[in-house]
């Protein structure tokens, strides 16, 4: 219910592109019905609701356009922030985004704790019975098929050339050049995702959290 409020937000705010996560997305790889509810969801707003059937359902509206003042001055804010500690480099390294969006979950969170926001079946207008979602379990079997297929596509390629790429991949990578054509020609050379994640790792390291306090 709440992603069918959430697509139809994006479309009446004129969006190019829409996605609809699955409700169980967040505990493990979707499953098929759940996919296909998600999937409806953008069919019924697109081919049933009529929002889609004008350029700008929400033209005019008061309401949305003090909105967007409202947020756009916040915005500004920010920007000016940001701008006065040196740049965005520089207030990340102070942990100055993280330390802003840590609070806003913090005092977001208390609210629903403390009741005065409602989040319906979570802090009210909830029932007794508990609701245990279909979970996906990706068998065995199909894990080790997978991994046979790996095999056989590594064995079988111009391991010559993967090598070649995997070469000029890391030598892309350290420079300022577009990453885009290296990385599909290393893919049409049968590299492995593992692979290309390698040698990205081995050049720019692994992201790590900046402790805020």
């Amino acid at each position: 219910v709440r992603t069918t409020i959430q697509a139809l937000a994006a479309v009446l705010g004129g969006t190019q592109s829409l996605h609809t996560n699955s409700m169980d997305e967040a505990l493990a790889l979707p499953t098929e019905k759940s996919v296909q509810i998600a999937l409806r969801t953008q069919q019924v707003i697109a081919y049933e609701s009529g929002v889609a059937d004008v350029i700008d359902p929400l033209a005019g509206s008061y309401e949305i356009e003090a909105m967007t003042d409202r947020i756009e001055a916040e915005a500004m804010k920010y920007i000016d922030r940001i701008e006065d500690l040196g740049g965005a480099l520089r207030a990340i390294e102070g942990g100055y985004q993280q330390r802003e969006i840590q609070e806003a979950s913090y005092r977001y969170q208390r609210s629903v704790d403390d009741g005065y926001r409602t989040i319906v079946g979570v802090n009210d207008f909830t029932t007794e019975e508990e609701v245990r979602p279909e979970i996906l379990r990706v068998r065995e079997e199909v894990v080790r098929r997978q991994v046979e297929r790996l095999k056989r596509v590594r064995a079988e390629r111009d391991e010559a050339r993967a090598q070649a790429m995997l070469q000029q991949l890391e030598a892309a990578a350290k420079s300022d050049v577009n990453l885009m054509p290296v990385l599909i020609e290393c893919v049409e050379s049968y590299v492995t995702i593992g692979e290309i994640c390698d040698v990205l790792r081995g050049v720019f390291g692994v992201q790590r959290e900046f402790m805020v306090f």
